[in-house]
Protein backbone atom coordinates (compact mmCIF):
# COMPACT_ATOMS: atom_id res chain seq x y z
CA UNK A 1 0.00 0.00 0.00
CA UNK A 2 1.81 3.05 -1.69
CA UNK A 3 -0.12 5.48 0.29
CA UNK A 4 0.09 4.37 3.61
CA UNK A 5 4.29 3.24 3.51
CA UNK A 6 4.81 6.90 1.84
CA UNK A 7 3.46 8.24 5.55
CA UNK A 8 5.96 6.25 7.30
CA UNK A 9 8.81 7.90 5.36
CA UNK A 10 7.94 11.15 7.73
CA UNK A 11 7.56 11.77 11.08
CA UNK A 12 4.63 14.07 11.25
CA UNK A 13 1.66 14.01 8.50
CA UNK A 14 -1.44 16.90 8.65
CA UNK A 15 -4.35 15.50 7.27
CA UNK A 16 -6.16 19.05 5.60
CA UNK A 17 -9.74 19.71 3.84
CA UNK A 18 -10.52 22.34 1.77
CA UNK A 19 -13.97 22.46 3.02
CA UNK A 20 -16.45 21.12 5.36
CA UNK A 21 -17.70 16.96 4.63
CA UNK A 22 -15.33 16.27 2.00
CA UNK A 23 -14.04 12.88 3.88
CA UNK A 24 -10.98 14.06 5.82
CA UNK A 25 -12.29 12.12 8.85
CA UNK A 26 -12.61 8.92 6.64
CA UNK A 27 -9.11 9.62 5.44
CA UNK A 28 -7.84 10.04 8.88
CA UNK A 29 -9.97 6.68 10.14
CA UNK A 30 -8.26 4.58 7.07
CA UNK A 31 -4.67 5.83 8.05
CA UNK A 32 -5.49 5.08 11.71
CA UNK A 33 -6.36 1.28 10.71
CA UNK A 34 -3.59 0.79 8.50
CA UNK A 35 -0.75 2.26 10.06
CA UNK A 36 1.80 -0.19 11.24
CA UNK A 37 2.21 -0.08 15.54
CA UNK A 38 4.67 -2.34 15.25
CA UNK A 39 7.11 0.00 13.49
CA UNK A 40 5.79 3.53 14.60
CA UNK A 41 4.51 4.83 17.92
CA UNK A 42 1.58 7.16 16.83
CA UNK A 43 0.05 10.25 18.76
CA UNK A 44 -3.05 11.87 16.94
CA UNK A 45 -4.51 15.43 17.73
CA UNK A 46 -6.59 18.14 15.54
CA UNK A 47 -6.86 22.13 15.46
CA UNK A 48 -10.49 21.76 15.59
CA UNK A 49 -12.92 19.14 16.93
CA UNK A 50 -13.25 16.06 15.17
CA UNK A 51 -15.20 12.45 15.76
CA UNK A 52 -18.29 14.04 16.50
CA UNK A 53 -21.38 11.69 15.09
CA UNK A 54 -23.29 14.72 14.06
CA UNK A 55 -22.17 17.83 12.53
CA UNK A 56 -22.98 20.93 14.56
CA UNK A 57 -23.89 22.69 11.70
CA UNK A 58 -25.52 20.88 9.17
CA UNK A 59 -26.79 18.44 11.20
CA UNK A 60 -25.75 15.65 9.23
CA UNK A 61 -24.29 12.02 10.24
CA UNK A 62 -19.89 12.15 10.34
CA UNK A 63 -17.79 9.65 10.93
CA UNK A 64 -16.00 9.13 14.34
CA UNK A 65 -12.94 8.20 15.01
CA UNK A 66 -11.88 4.80 16.05
CA UNK A 67 -7.94 4.66 18.01
CA UNK A 68 -6.30 1.16 18.00
CA UNK A 69 -4.78 -0.26 21.31
CA UNK A 70 -1.00 1.44 21.63
CA UNK A 71 -2.21 4.95 19.67
CA UNK A 72 -2.00 8.12 21.47
CA UNK A 73 -4.10 11.00 21.08
CA UNK A 74 -4.74 14.66 22.67
CA UNK A 75 -7.31 16.06 23.22
CA UNK A 76 -9.72 18.71 25.03
CA UNK A 77 -10.60 17.09 29.39
CA UNK A 78 -14.48 17.63 27.70
CA UNK A 79 -14.32 15.59 25.25
CA UNK A 80 -11.18 13.06 27.30
CA UNK A 81 -14.33 12.28 29.84
CA UNK A 82 -16.69 11.34 27.08
CA UNK A 83 -14.08 8.71 25.35
CA UNK A 84 -15.54 5.32 24.00
CA UNK A 85 -12.36 3.45 24.96
CA UNK A 86 -9.88 2.58 27.71
CA UNK A 87 -6.50 4.43 27.91
CA UNK A 88 -4.01 5.14 30.31
CA UNK A 89 -3.47 8.97 31.14
CA UNK A 90 -0.07 10.09 29.85
CA UNK A 91 0.03 14.56 30.38
CA UNK A 92 -1.94 16.56 31.37
CA UNK A 93 -0.61 20.01 29.26
CA UNK A 94 -0.56 23.44 30.45
CA UNK A 95 -2.24 24.48 27.05
CA UNK A 96 -5.67 25.00 27.61
CA UNK A 97 -8.81 25.75 25.76
CA UNK A 98 -12.39 26.34 25.96
CA UNK A 99 -12.80 23.15 26.59
CA UNK A 100 -9.92 22.92 29.41
CA UNK A 101 -6.08 21.71 29.58
CA UNK A 102 -5.13 19.22 26.68
CA UNK A 103 -4.75 15.70 28.04
CA UNK A 104 -2.54 13.14 26.28
CA UNK A 105 -2.96 9.40 26.91
CA UNK A 106 -2.31 5.84 25.71
CA UNK A 107 -5.28 3.65 24.08
CA UNK A 108 -5.73 0.22 26.35
CA UNK A 109 -8.74 -1.06 24.61
CA UNK A 110 -10.01 0.06 21.06
CA UNK A 111 -12.75 2.19 21.13
CA UNK A 112 -13.50 6.12 19.80
CA UNK A 113 -13.13 9.28 21.41
CA UNK A 114 -13.69 13.25 19.66
CA UNK A 115 -10.26 15.19 19.43
CA UNK A 116 -9.68 18.63 19.74
CA UNK A 117 -6.17 19.67 20.40
CA UNK A 118 -4.01 23.04 20.19
CA UNK A 119 -5.16 25.52 18.06
CA UNK A 120 -2.42 27.32 17.10
CA UNK A 121 0.63 26.64 14.78
CA UNK A 122 2.97 27.86 18.04
CA UNK A 123 1.42 25.00 20.56
CA UNK A 124 1.08 22.28 17.53
CA UNK A 125 4.62 22.75 17.41
CA UNK A 126 5.11 22.19 21.27
CA UNK A 127 2.37 19.37 21.09
CA UNK A 128 4.88 17.38 18.67
CA UNK A 129 8.17 17.99 20.40
CA UNK A 130 5.63 16.74 23.74
CA UNK A 131 5.38 13.73 21.83
CA UNK A 132 8.95 13.23 20.44
CA UNK A 133 10.09 13.07 24.10
CA UNK A 134 7.22 10.05 24.95
CA UNK A 135 8.59 8.38 22.13
CA UNK A 136 6.70 8.62 19.38
CA UNK A 137 8.13 9.20 15.83
CA UNK A 138 4.86 9.53 13.91
CA UNK A 139 2.31 12.30 14.93
CA UNK A 140 -0.68 13.03 13.03
CA UNK A 141 -3.01 16.70 12.78
CA UNK A 142 -6.18 16.88 11.68
CA UNK A 143 -6.80 20.06 10.08
CA UNK A 144 -9.71 22.14 10.42
CA UNK A 145 -12.14 23.77 7.88
CA UNK A 146 -10.17 26.87 5.98
CA UNK A 147 -6.97 26.36 8.48
CA UNK A 148 -4.55 25.04 6.49
CA UNK A 149 -2.04 26.54 8.93
CA UNK A 150 -1.54 22.75 10.43
CA UNK A 151 0.34 21.56 7.01
CA UNK A 152 2.69 24.39 7.15
CA UNK A 153 6.18 22.79 6.79
CA UNK A 154 6.89 24.49 10.31
CA UNK A 155 4.66 21.78 11.61
CA UNK A 156 4.14 19.06 9.35
CA UNK A 157 6.37 17.33 7.33
CA UNK A 158 3.92 16.08 5.17
CA UNK A 159 0.55 16.06 4.53
CA UNK A 160 -2.41 14.44 3.19
CA UNK A 161 -5.65 16.77 0.83
CA UNK A 162 -9.15 16.50 1.14
CA UNK A 163 -11.43 17.95 -1.41
CA UNK A 164 -14.83 16.62 -2.54
CA UNK A 165 -18.46 17.78 -3.86
CA UNK A 166 -18.69 20.11 -0.91
CA UNK A 167 -16.27 22.00 -1.82
CA UNK A 168 -18.04 22.25 -5.10
CA UNK A 169 -20.79 20.31 -7.04
CA UNK A 170 -19.17 20.59 -10.43
CA UNK A 171 -16.31 18.76 -11.81
CA UNK A 172 -14.74 20.89 -13.76
CA UNK A 173 -14.83 24.28 -11.06
CA UNK A 174 -13.82 21.48 -8.29
CA UNK A 175 -10.81 20.28 -10.13
CA UNK A 176 -9.91 23.37 -10.96
CA UNK A 177 -9.79 25.10 -8.05
CA UNK A 178 -8.43 21.81 -6.05
CA UNK A 179 -5.57 22.39 -8.68
CA UNK A 180 -5.04 25.66 -7.99
CA UNK A 181 -4.53 24.99 -4.07
CA UNK A 182 -1.56 22.03 -4.89
CA UNK A 183 -0.48 24.59 -7.30
CA UNK A 184 0.80 26.64 -4.17
CA UNK A 185 1.47 24.17 -2.17
CA UNK A 186 3.99 22.93 -5.02
CA UNK A 187 5.81 26.19 -4.96
CA UNK A 188 9.42 25.73 -5.94
CA UNK A 189 11.97 26.49 -2.35
CA UNK A 190 13.96 29.51 -3.05
CA UNK A 191 17.48 29.10 -4.19
CA UNK A 192 19.42 32.02 -3.28
CA UNK A 193 22.11 32.67 -0.91
CA UNK A 194 19.87 35.22 0.65
CA UNK A 195 17.91 33.17 2.44
CA UNK A 196 19.27 33.05 5.71
CA UNK A 197 18.39 36.80 6.04
CA UNK A 198 14.87 36.46 5.94
CA UNK A 199 14.17 33.24 7.83
CA UNK A 200 14.00 35.39 11.27
CA UNK A 201 11.73 37.68 9.74
CA UNK A 202 8.19 37.22 11.34
CA UNK A 203 6.29 40.30 10.16
CA UNK A 204 6.53 43.42 7.57
CA UNK A 205 7.67 43.30 4.26
CA UNK A 206 11.18 42.67 3.39
CA UNK A 207 13.84 43.26 0.13
CA UNK A 208 16.74 41.81 -0.75
CA UNK A 209 18.68 44.36 -3.19
CA UNK A 210 21.11 43.41 -5.99
CA UNK A 211 23.89 44.16 -3.84
CA UNK A 212 21.88 41.26 -1.61
CA UNK A 213 21.94 43.56 1.42
CA UNK A 214 18.29 43.80 2.92
CA UNK A 215 16.30 46.32 3.17
CA UNK A 216 13.09 47.10 5.29
CA UNK A 217 10.22 48.85 3.54
CA UNK A 218 8.55 50.01 7.52
CA UNK A 219 5.53 48.41 6.21
CA UNK A 220 2.96 46.71 8.56
CA UNK A 221 2.33 43.95 6.49
CA UNK A 222 1.72 43.37 2.64
CA UNK A 223 -1.98 45.00 3.13
CA UNK A 224 0.03 48.00 3.95
CA UNK A 225 1.39 48.17 0.01
CA UNK A 226 -1.02 50.87 -0.72
CA UNK A 227 0.11 53.40 2.44
CA UNK A 228 3.62 54.00 -0.25
CA UNK A 229 3.99 55.35 -3.35
CA UNK A 230 7.47 54.00 -3.93
CA UNK A 231 8.00 51.12 -6.04
CA UNK A 232 9.34 48.91 -4.05
CA UNK A 233 10.72 46.54 -7.04
CA UNK A 234 14.06 49.38 -7.70
CA UNK A 235 17.06 47.77 -7.69
CA UNK A 236 15.42 44.24 -5.41
CA UNK A 237 16.20 41.29 -6.52
CA UNK A 238 13.41 39.76 -3.95
CA UNK A 239 10.70 40.64 -2.33
CA UNK A 240 9.69 39.08 1.03
CA UNK A 241 6.28 39.27 2.92
CA UNK A 242 6.68 37.50 6.26
CA UNK A 243 2.77 37.34 6.39
CA UNK A 244 0.04 36.66 4.22
CA UNK A 245 0.55 37.42 0.43
CA UNK A 246 -2.66 39.24 -0.91
CA UNK A 247 -3.55 40.31 -4.30
CA UNK A 248 -2.71 43.41 -3.30
CA UNK A 249 1.24 42.94 -3.32
CA UNK A 250 1.16 40.74 -6.01
CA UNK A 251 -1.01 42.86 -8.02
CA UNK A 252 1.77 45.71 -6.97
CA UNK A 253 4.24 43.86 -8.36
CA UNK A 254 2.90 42.94 -11.10
CA UNK A 255 2.45 45.99 -12.51
CA UNK A 256 5.73 46.59 -11.83
CA UNK A 257 8.05 47.25 -14.93
CA UNK A 258 10.62 45.45 -12.52
CA UNK A 259 8.03 42.29 -12.49
CA UNK A 260 11.11 40.13 -14.05
CA UNK A 261 13.91 40.94 -12.01
CA UNK A 262 12.32 39.94 -9.05
CA UNK A 263 11.66 36.97 -7.06
CA UNK A 264 8.20 37.11 -4.79
CA UNK A 265 9.24 35.16 -1.27
CA UNK A 266 6.52 33.61 1.07
CA UNK A 267 7.49 31.58 4.28
CA UNK A 268 5.27 28.78 3.15
CA UNK A 269 2.23 28.02 1.29
CA UNK A 270 -0.29 28.41 4.23
CA UNK A 271 0.91 32.45 3.89
CA UNK A 272 -0.91 32.30 0.29
CA UNK A 273 -4.40 34.11 0.23
CA UNK A 274 -4.29 35.27 -3.19
CA UNK A 275 -7.05 34.70 -6.21
CA UNK A 276 -6.42 31.86 -9.22
CA UNK A 277 -6.72 35.25 -11.82
CA UNK A 278 -4.25 37.80 -10.13
CA UNK A 279 -2.20 34.77 -10.19
CA UNK A 280 -2.11 34.21 -13.38
CA UNK A 281 -1.93 37.61 -14.91
CA UNK A 282 0.98 37.74 -12.27
CA UNK A 283 2.85 34.66 -13.90
CA UNK A 284 1.96 35.93 -17.82
CA UNK A 285 4.02 38.78 -16.83
CA UNK A 286 7.07 37.09 -16.20
CA UNK A 287 6.17 36.78 -11.84
CA UNK A 288 7.71 34.60 -10.02
CA UNK A 289 6.73 33.22 -6.70
CA UNK A 290 9.33 31.17 -3.99
CA UNK A 291 8.83 29.90 -0.84
CA UNK A 292 11.60 29.18 2.20
CA UNK A 293 9.84 25.88 3.05
CA UNK A 294 7.54 23.35 1.93
CA UNK A 295 6.38 19.98 3.03
CA UNK A 296 5.31 16.94 1.04
CA UNK A 297 1.52 16.47 -0.36
CA UNK A 298 1.56 12.43 -0.18
CA UNK A 299 -1.92 12.20 -2.17
CA UNK A 300 -5.32 13.48 -2.56
CA UNK A 301 -8.63 12.03 -1.26
CA UNK A 302 -11.76 12.84 -2.59
CA UNK A 303 -15.47 12.32 -1.43
CA UNK A 304 -17.93 12.67 -4.03
CA UNK A 305 -21.02 13.07 -2.23
CA UNK A 306 -22.20 16.52 -0.63
CA UNK A 307 -24.11 17.00 2.61
CA UNK A 308 -27.33 17.66 0.41
CA UNK A 309 -27.14 14.24 -0.97
CA UNK A 310 -25.43 15.45 -4.52
CA UNK A 311 -23.44 12.91 -5.97
CA UNK A 312 -20.53 13.59 -8.42
CA UNK A 313 -19.32 10.50 -10.68
CA UNK A 314 -16.41 9.05 -8.76
CA UNK A 315 -14.15 7.44 -11.53
CA UNK A 316 -14.26 10.55 -13.95
CA UNK A 317 -13.47 13.14 -10.62
CA UNK A 318 -10.59 10.91 -10.15
CA UNK A 319 -9.58 10.17 -13.08
CA UNK A 320 -9.58 14.16 -14.25
CA UNK A 321 -8.21 14.79 -10.71
CA UNK A 322 -5.02 13.01 -11.49
CA UNK A 323 -4.86 13.85 -15.16
CA UNK A 324 -4.15 17.58 -13.34
CA UNK A 325 -3.03 17.35 -10.22
CA UNK A 326 0.06 14.09 -11.36
CA UNK A 327 -1.14 12.67 -8.19
CA UNK A 328 -2.75 9.65 -6.45
CA UNK A 329 -6.38 10.16 -5.85
CA UNK A 330 -8.43 8.14 -3.74
CA UNK A 331 -12.29 7.86 -2.85
CA UNK A 332 -11.08 6.56 0.64
CA UNK A 333 -14.91 4.97 0.99
CA UNK A 334 -15.69 3.76 -2.43
CA UNK A 335 -11.83 1.86 -2.56
CA UNK A 336 -11.70 1.29 1.59
CA UNK A 337 -10.91 -2.77 1.35
CA UNK A 338 -9.23 -2.44 -2.04
CA UNK A 339 -6.02 0.48 -1.55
Amino acid sequence: MPFINEILEYESLSIVGLEKNVGKTECLNYILNRLPLHERKVAVTSIGIDGENKDQVTATKKPEIFMREGMYFSTAETFYKERRLVSELVDISNERSSLGRIVTARVTIPGKVIISGPSSGTSLQRWIGSMQQLGINLTIIDGAISRLSSASPAISKAMILSTGAAFSSNIDTLVRKTRFVVEMMALPLLEDTSIDLLRDKDNGVWGIDIHDAIKDFKLSSALAINTTDVDITQEMKIIYTAGALTDRLLNAIADSKNIRQVTLVVKDFTKIFISEGAYRIFCSRGGKIRVLQKSKLIAVCVNPTAPNGYVLDSDILCRKLEEALQLPIYDIVKNKYDI
